[in-house]
């Protein structure tokens, strides 16, 4: 009779440590799934920058500074080593870029007017609208596998299959500043 509770206990031990398991694998795979979401997003606006520059180029030329900051943006954000620090970098680069390209529009009536440049920066706006929600959903995964990772009983689990916890994607202090606005 004793076997038997031995024997249910076992059972009920080796069930929790395969649903914990797979909760874990889930769990992993949701930052994963999270994550190429946002790559999909970065590369998508990375593809939009030169169209953008060549219209920029037809009205302002003179501002070969700022369409070189952008040029060298995207290139940085191609060669961004595919970890959340090294494409918050880029995309932290690739924003400031942006920022004054966009800026250009405000200095060149004819630009703002010209239907490319309004198309493209309407794309390129929803573009980081998008990456904003797959950088969200992205860290809501990681927080959600990494409270996984640390909790117990789970944590002698993920131990045990050699689980990592992941990075959040996150942004430096710079350009968290409001920028300041003259007039």
């Amino acid at each position: 009779m004793w076997w038997i509770i031995v024997l249910a206990v076992v059972a009920v031990l080796v069930l929790y440590l395969i649903a914990a398991y797979n909760g874990l694998v889930r769990a992993r795979n949701q930052v994963d799934n999270a994550w190429s979401q946002i790559d999909v997003q970065l590369k998508r606006r990375i593809d939009l920058i030169p169209n953008l520059v060549e219209t920029v180029k037809a009205y302002a030329a003179h501002e070969k500074s700022t369409l070189e900051a952008v040029i060298n943006a995207r290139n940085a954000a191609i060669a961004a080593p595919a970890t959340p620090a090294g494409q918050a970098a880029a995309d932290n680069l690739m924003t400031g870029a942006l920022r004054q390209l966009f800026a250009l529009g405000e200095a060149y009536p004819d630009l703002k007017a010209n239907t490319n440049f309004l198309a493209l920066q309407e794309e390129l706006t929803a573009t980081e609208g998008r990456v904003a929600y797959a950088r969200q959903f992205y860290n809501d995964s990681v927080l959600s596998y990494n409270n996984k990772l640390q909790s117990f009983p789970t944590v002698i689990i993920a131990g045990m299959f050699k689980f990592a916890q992941r990075e959040y994607f996150e942004t430096d202090a710079a350009s968290r500043e409001v920028p300041k606005v003259q007039f």
